[in-house]
């Protein structure tokens, strides 16, 4: 059984950082595709990141140059650094693995994949 857990959300002011956390059990597949995706109250969900098992990244225009992800593979983790944050970055946040995919791009993450219980993120002005 996959699970993820998600942790590092929080409460920051418009320009601050924040390091998300993603604990990955059960995913035994020699490739991958996992990544983050949010959603805002009211609004889709919005895949924001994603990285492969060769470490091929691909983002949203919305978080590119502000937002990095990366993974230590011996601790089975996911991590999403986000610098600059702004008020619209403001949603919860999910790590996803993709069951199965095509091709391993942000805007596919929210869709057939494996995801944890999410965490806040709040950015005021």
């Amino acid at each position: 059984q996959v699970q993820l857990v998600e942790s590092g959300g929080g409460s920051v002011q418009a320009g601050g950082s924040l390091r998300l956390s993603c604990v990955v059990s059960g995913y035994t597949s020699i490739s991958s595709c996992m990544g983050w995706f949010r959603q805002a109250p009211g609004k889709e969900r919005e895949g924001i990141v994603v990285i492969d098992s060769n470490g091929s990244t691909n983002y949203a225009e919305s978080v590119k140059g502000r937002f990095t992800i990366s993974k230590d593979n011996a601790k089975n983790t996911l991590y999403l650094q986000m610098n600059s944050l702004q008020p619209e970055d403001t949603a919860m946040y999910y790590c996803a693995v993709k069951k199965r995919w095509d091709l391993c791009i942000a805007s596919e993450l929210p869709y057939g994949n494996y995801w944890g219980q999410g965490t806040q993120v709040a950015v005021s002005s």
